[in-house]
């Protein structure tokens, strides 16, 4: 079964957490546009450059250019048997172009509650080898030293959730149109809400 699928959800609602787990089970690429960004500066392509001036403005990269680089990922052999999106399409024009370049099987939400978010990332820390902790959920054992990112505090984590959902309300509304739009609960615990998103494609696949 060929499975494209879209998980979407506000910062904090665990889509890079389950995105990992479907890549795994689905053996299907997860795409993140962030990293094929990061990539191609790393490389220095002329892509690249054109994206770190973006990124060293401070501005978001124009629709035309993330549709380009998407293009590009999608016709590696990895995408064959199907990919995940993580995050995007961020814009409604990200969207409609990218029903155009591909076809999606399903969008999946991850709907939370603001209050949940709020603390899932305000508690968040980072121990020196990477591991993520949460002083509230799953705090580090004693001992072990972590800090915390300096935009993981309640100001910009508001105004983050603010911006999120402006732009995914045109979205969501896009895909509802298609009939491929499907929410769960993101603040359920982990297990709950990836035995929600199997059954989600167990149905696609009788589908």
């Amino acid at each position: 079964m060929i499975v494209n699928l879209i998980l979407m959800g506000a910062p904090g609602a665990g889509k890079g957490t389950h995105a990992k787990d479907i890549s795994r089970q689905f053996n299907i690429p997860h795409i993140s546009t962030g990293d094929i960004l990061r990539e191609e500066v790393s490389k220095g392509t002329e892509l690249g450059k054109t994206a770190k001036s973006y990124m060293d403005a401070g501005k978001l990269l124009p629709d035309d250019i993330i549709i380009k680089i998407i293009k590009g990922r999608l016709q590696k052999d990895d995408c064959k048997s199907g990919y995940l999106f993580d995050g995007f399409p961020r814009t409604l024009v990200q969207a409609e172009k990218l029903d155009i370049i591909s076809s999606i099987e399903s969008v999946i939400y991850l709907k939370c509650n603001d209050d949940i978010l709020i603390k899932r990332l305000t508690g968040r820390r980072i121990a020196d080898d990477g591991k993520i902790y949460n002083i509230y959920f799953d705090p580090p054992p004693e001992g072990i030293k972590t800090y915390q990112r300096d935009d993981d505090n309640e100001e910009t984590i508001r105004e983050r959730l603010k911006i999120f959902y402006s732009t995914f309300i045109p979205i969501m509304d896009f895909y509802k149109k298609l009939n491929i739009f499907q929410e769960i609960r993101g603040d359920d615990e982990r297990a709950v809400v990836y035995e929600k998103i199997l059954s989600i494609l167990e149905d696609l696949k009788k589908g």
